[in-house]
């Protein structure tokens, strides 16, 4: 059995505030939703003078006093590289350029971090099933550390989903179930949610709050490594390619609690890649409940026409904002990471771009170091680009 972290007192709403005893709101603060707003719990820990990490251990392990549950399932995951890149920061006239490589994680992505402590949650409370709407890389991940706990695993996807996720999922004994619609996905988990008893791992109400709080909390451990990286001169900027902003929202509470410790003395603002204008509507003056449309077709990983509470809090608080990146300049991104030796998913890629927006607009200047989140490998993706054609030898040659 997973070990909760005993620190680990209470739920907090990111809007109102309220709280509430340790428990599964999978559908978020229900004083929010009561009154029409999709809003996440977070979980809060008992106030300590400061809290260690266990440099005996390796990955997330080391971040045990901020995580909900001490001991998980673990593949190796966390502790993932920060790549200088000195010479792309010249190029784009930074003071300083760095790529955290989150592919590099077990499945090949930051889900990985969500999946640990999730499936620790899962687990400790007697489920047996956990279910996720994904075509992709949470599937993926979800689908390996259930397999890792034993549990059994459903991963609700769109129909013609990329065959390498496909056989990545299913290797691991989960099982898929295909629908033509993404929002159906959503349908077909609550029900089983509510008449099956399966355990949510993603969101599945409209418009969202986020993906289940407990897994959220493992992304802290990613804003963890990059305050503990810059040993107290912290990035003043971060990229981070976003959907829902379960990852954002993580890296910025991972970064306060290190500024809390004293590991660093200022903290950077957050900045969100995404396909089209969603959030950038929002910080605008749209709702955040509303419906965005837009052509995610070159960066499936992060597409989705809805927003979320999260993602605002990270960005407002952190004094940040939103970059929209088109497929293309996503594409040229992937292309141009590649040939530095970073083979990102399009969908990650889009830092790329992003950044290069950010400074010719003056929102980054030459005084900045930054930090992009490569979010996850190329490997499973489809590559958008064209080509050069392959030479093909024969015994003349």
């Amino acid at each position: 059995m997973y070990i909760q972290n005993e620190a680990a007192t209470k739920l907090s709403c990111l809007r109102c505030g309220a709280e509430y005893e340790l428990n599964d709101y999978t559908t978020g603060c229900p004083a929010c939703l009561e009154g029409g707003y999709p809003v996440s719990l977070e979980v809060k820990y008992s106030v300590t003078p400061g809290w260690t990490v266990n440099a005996k251990l390796r990955g997330m392990k080391r971040f045990a006093d901020k995580l909900p549950y001490r001991t998980f399932p673990t593949l190796g995951e966390g502790d993932t590289p920060l790549i200088d890149l000195p010479d792309l920061a010249e190029e784009l006239g930074l003071q300083g350029l760095w790529l955290k490589n989150e592919g590099q994680n077990p499945t090949g992505s930051h889900k990985d971090r969500m999946s640990a402590q999730v499936v620790a949650r899962a687990k400790a409370t007697g489920r047996t099933t956990v279910v996720a709407a994904s075509s992709g890389n949470a599937g993926a991940s979800l689908a390996a550390y259930a397999a890792a706990a034993g549990l059994r695993c459903v991963i609700v996807t769109t129909v013609g989903m990329n065959p390498t996720w496909d056989q990545a999922v299913r290797a691991t004994g989960a099982e898929l179930v295909a629908a033509y619609d993404s929002k159906l996905r959503w349908k077909y988990m609550r029900k089983m949610v509510e008449s099956e008893g399966w355990y949510p791992v993603t969101n599945y109400i409209d418009p969202p709050t986020g993906s289940n709080l407990w897994g959220v909390q493992g992304y802290k451990t990613c804003g963890h490594e990059i305050a503990e990286a810059f040993a107290g001169n912290a990035p003043t900027a971060i990229v981070v390619p976003t959907s829902r902003g379960d990852l954002l929202w993580g890296i910025w509470r991972g970064l306060q609690e290190a500024k809390e410790a004293g590991w660093i003395d200022t903290l950077p603002r957050l900045y969100a890649a995404e396909p089209f204008g969603r959030l950038s509507r929002v910080l605008a003056g749209d709702d955040y409940r509303g419906h965005f449309p837009g052509d995610h077709s070159s960066t499936e990983s992060i597409g989705g026409s809805t927003a979320t509470f999260q993602s605002l809090v990270a960005l407002r608080e952190s004094g940040g904002g939103a970059v929209d990146v088109a497929g293309v300049d996503a594409v040229d991104g992937q292309n141009k990471l590649a040939r530095r030796g970073l083979y990102l998913e399009s969908s990650s890629a889009v830092v790329w771009a992003a950044v290069k927006q950010l400074k010719a607009t003056g929102q980054i200047g030459e005084q900045d170091r930054v930090v992009l989140i490569g979010t996850s490998n190329g490997y499973k993706d489809n590559y958008f680009s064209k080509l050069p054609e392959m030479k093909i030898i024969d015994a003349a040659d």
